[in-house]
């Protein structure tokens, strides 16, 4: 294998004892693997774009003939395919994810689920142990990931007809999981290597999966390794068993991973709404119309400005737009959508998601925030039907009179620093703890919510804010910001998630502006 020239630089370099030419040769062998990771991730972004539309559609067309026979490859490989994405942006990633206590056990059994929908996981039987519900401080969408690739890993171990387990438990105070496969086992000559990306001793698989594994453990404080097959008490005993061993809880209640839907069961949209489809991805939009075609008039556009020509012409029901556009992005869309219409309600998707992208669409009172590549098209279905036949939350005008915010937290520091900040604004704080017992015959001007507040946490917390605010806005704090939460915020329809941290002066200037209250004078309070 031919030797990397910026490699070969340093190891001459090494060779002579030339220190400084060494160090030019490492700063660019590091340039040089930055930027080829950067080259490979995004082409394999790209990639996403034609396998979303090859899935959308293999999943309709299942919808009309049953998912048989070479369908049910068809949308098992492509699935491989995503996940192979999915591994190697998740290696290539050096941002860790957002977490927060949540219970192990839904994400595994939510694993199990995903890994009995592949077709080749019929050939094996799967048993889950899990005598008692298990805490961990993590995050559930990578927990699911960091099981279902140990269960791939182990029905590939496989070869034919055959057997794995998931045990669940605890090692002292610390959760741990085992998972267990009667294949041929690991060979010696792969064991100390075995976690290293491309390493695999299975002809099926990409070598990647383990990689993945281990990285997703190490964000966790976890540890995962493979153990001797003695500790398991099963007969004939496993060939081969890797433990994850993860840190005893924290003290944070555990926020439930799958919340249901706060708005009634979908409806059948009435016929002729119209959608406006805004994707420079002409499979993007003909997946949109092909979906919501029978049940609605679907317009197309490739660019803001070609939709904002739309949108002049006559007034559409729903709006749902790619954030990166050619031109106007999706996000400046939505602003000038609004300036033709107030009531102008708008989808955003996205394949980059982040926390800032999800402040922007929720400061703007986007409706939702959908991530690409689609889990399934049939989901992103409902949430248009729910959008296109739900009226939305109405917003009154703030009484001239009502000056009062009600404020529910129980941290007095933080309550102080907001009573501070909303007297920066002229309004005045009424700190509550919890739900009052009798609502007051004047609804609020806003209110504010701690996500963590005790008794009533995440979202909790926002149905007890959206019902106490009786259509004013609301405003949710959090100690630690994630997309999740705001995410879940957004869809619950609140104003704007601030940190919880935050000083008088700074609270009452982002008070000032998701509430539309007067910016602070820069006088204090009284």
């Amino acid at each position: 294998m031919d030797i990397p020239v910026p490699l070969a630089h340093l190891l001459q370099a090494l060779e002579a004892g030339d220190l400084p030419a060494a160090k030019a040769a490492a700063a660019e062998l590091q340039r040089t693997s930055t930027v080829s990771t950067q080259l490979a991730a995004e082409v394999l972004h790209e990639l996403r774009q034609p396998l979303l539309g090859v899935k959308a559609y293999t999943q309709m067309l299942s919808e009309e003939i049953g998912t048989r026979g070479p369908l049910k490859q068809m949308l098992a490989q492509v699935e491989r395919m995503e996940q192979i994405i999915s591994d190697f942006t998740r290696l290539a990633s050096e941002r860790p994810a957002p977490q927060q206590a949540v219970s192990l056990v839904t994400h595994v059994q939510a694993a199990t689920r995903a890994f009995g929908l592949n077709p080749d996981s019929a050939r094996v039987t799967l048993q889950v142990e899990a005598p008692e519900d298990l805490t961990v401080q993590g995050n559930g969408r990578l927990l699911e990931q960091l099981t279902l690739n140990l269960l791939n890993n182990a029905r590939d171990a496989v070869s034919g007809p055959g057997r794995v387990k998931v045990v669940l438990g605890r090692e002292g105070t610390s959760p741990v999981m085992y998972v267990a496969d009667w294949g041929p086992g690991v060979s010696e000559a792969v064991r100390h290597r075995l976690f290293e990306p491309y390493v695999t001793g299975n002809k099926r698989g990409t070598g990647l999966g383990l990689a993945v594994c281990r990285r997703i453990a190490q964000e966790h404080h976890a540890r995962l390794e493979l153990v001797p097959s003695s500790v398991l008490a099963a007969q004939p005993p496993p060939t081969t068993v890797f433990r994850v061993l993860f840190p005893a809880p924290g003290s944070l209640p555990v926020a439930s991973p799958c919340p249901a839907p706060g708005a009634p069961a979908p409806t059948q949209a009435p016929a002729r709404r119209r959608l406006l489809v805004v994707d420079d991805e002409e499979i993007i939009r003909s997946v949109f119309k092909d979906l919501m075609g029978r049940e609605c008039e679907v317009l197309e556009a490739a660019t803001a400005e070609d939709a904002l020509e739309q949108l002049k012409r006559g007034a559409v029901d729903l709006i749902v737009t790619d954030k990166n556009l050619p031109g106007l992005s999706g996000l400046e869309l939505a602003q000038q959508a609004r300036r033709l219409d107030p009531h102008s309600r708008v989808i955003l998707m996205t394949g980059y998601p982040s926390l800032v992208t999800a402040q922007q669409a929720m400061e703007l009172g986007l409706l939702d925030y959908l991530l690409k590549p689609f889990d399934d098209i049939r989901e992103v279905r409902t949430k248009l039907r729910e959008a296109l036949t739900q009226a939305a939350p109405p917003r009154r005008a703030q009484p001239p009179a009502s000056r009062r915010v009600d404020v529910f937290e129980e941290s007095p520091a933080a309550a102080r620093r907001l009573t501070e900040a909303l007297a920066l604004l002229g309004l005045e704080a009424r700190v509550l703890t919890g739900a009052p017992a009798e609502p007051t015959a004047e609804a609020p001007a806003a209110v504010v919510v701690s996500w963590e507040l005790p008794g009533a946490y995440g979202k909790q917390a926002l149905d007890l804010a959206r019902k106490q605010a009786r259509g004013a806005p609301f405003v949710v704090l959090a100690g630690y910001l994630s997309q999740e939460l705001v995410l879940e915020a957004l869809r619950a329809g609140a104003s704007g998630c601030l940190p919880r941290d935050l000083d008088a002066r700074e609270l009452g200037h982002e008070l000032s502006r998701l509430l539309g209250a007067p910016s602070p004078s820069g006088r204090g309070p009284g």
